[in-house]
């Protein structure tokens, strides 16, 4: 095989991207014509997958992923925001979570089987390598109707943008308790020595991850095990942040203070001088894969999306 063959089968393999990425936009947009008060999650996931759309293998630029100048041109007029600050910002998440959170704004979370019913329909005719979540997490406490938080696992392809956005998410979206956790080992699967950020969830928490296509429960991996105190008997060590479970706990904790309260890291070297440094050692992390891919001139900001 020459190298103009190979680069046709690279290119071939990475167009899958593109086609997931429209049809997704196309399905939030017709969403939220549907669904007061969503906007701002078109507006979040078109700036995600525009900046993941950039530092794909293959970049893709806004025009190349829509496709159609007048779609491009009517997702200005109404979002024009995601446009500008693509190459300079870094989202708080990864695009399927907007996705979950425009389906439960629209089934309500005590819907759970619809929820998930939903979200399988969405991916079934996608390419489950860009841009779509696996794994869905449910955490609710084991009261009387108790509320449903929901969460999804990272939609990024790749090493350096599942790095990229875990870190955002650290950063910028989620829960400071789960951030430690994450923060105790990222970037590498490695626990730092100066900081244990890492937490047990009370007993009365239940947090149980399901396979988005299959339906069928996944026992926690050894990662969520080490981040939460999750009981499993799985070896698997994935990256810390990756799975579903700290974005469906993050939400759980910012809305549920007996939990949260309960849910203290315990370690001795969980201070604020050493979360401190363990930040400052994640933007480190955060800029060198930055500056390892310099067509993301990063201003030091993470996107708000606008309602």
């Amino acid at each position: 095989m020459g190298d103009a063959e190979r680069t046709d089968d690279f290119l071939q393999d990475q167009h899958p991207f593109k086609t997931n990425a429209f049809k997704i936009i196309l399905t939030m947009v017709d969403w939220c014509n549907k669904t007061p008060g969503s906007k701002h999650f078109v507006d979040e996931i078109l700036h995600s997958i525009f900046f993941l759309g950039k530092i794909n293998e293959v970049p893709f630029s806004p025009q190349e992923i829509i496709g159609n100048e007048e779609i491009v041109e009517a997702l200005k007029m109404k979002y024009p925001r995601p446009f500008l600050f693509y190459e300079s910002q870094l989202p708080k998440r990864s695009p399927f979570s907007c996705v979950l959170d425009m389906i439960v704004l629209q089934q309500r979370p005590e819907n759970e089987d619809q929820i998930k019913r939903s979200l399988k329909e969405l991916i079934e005719p996608l390419n489950p390598r860009f841009l779509v979540s696996s794994t869905i997490c449910v955490s609710h406490t084991n009261t009387q109707n108790s509320v449903r938080y929901y969460g999804v696992s990272m939609s990024t392809t790749g090493l350096r943008p599942g790095r990229i956005v875990i870190a955002a998410s650290c950063c910028s979206a989620w829960d400071d308790y789960v951030a430690g956790a994450v923060m105790t080992y990222y970037p590498v699967k490695r626990k730092k020595e100066y900081f244990d950020g890492t937490f047990n969830l009370p007993t009365f928490v239940k947090c149980e991850a399901f396979n988005l296509r299959k339906g069928d429960p996944i026992h926690p991996c050894k990662s969520c095990a080490n981040l939460f105190g999750l009981e499993t008997q799985e070896t698997q060590v994935w990256p810390y942040g990756n799975c579903a479970e700290p974005e469906s706990l993050s939400n759980l904790l910012k809305n549920e203070v007996d939990v949260k309260s309960q849910s203290r890291p315990t370690s001795n070297t969980f201070t604020p001088e050493n979360r401190e440094n363990a930040q400052q050692s994640l933007h480190k992390a955060l800029e060198i894969e930055l500056n390892n891919n310099p067509i993301i001139d990063w201003n030091g900001e993470f996107y708000n999306a606008l309602a």
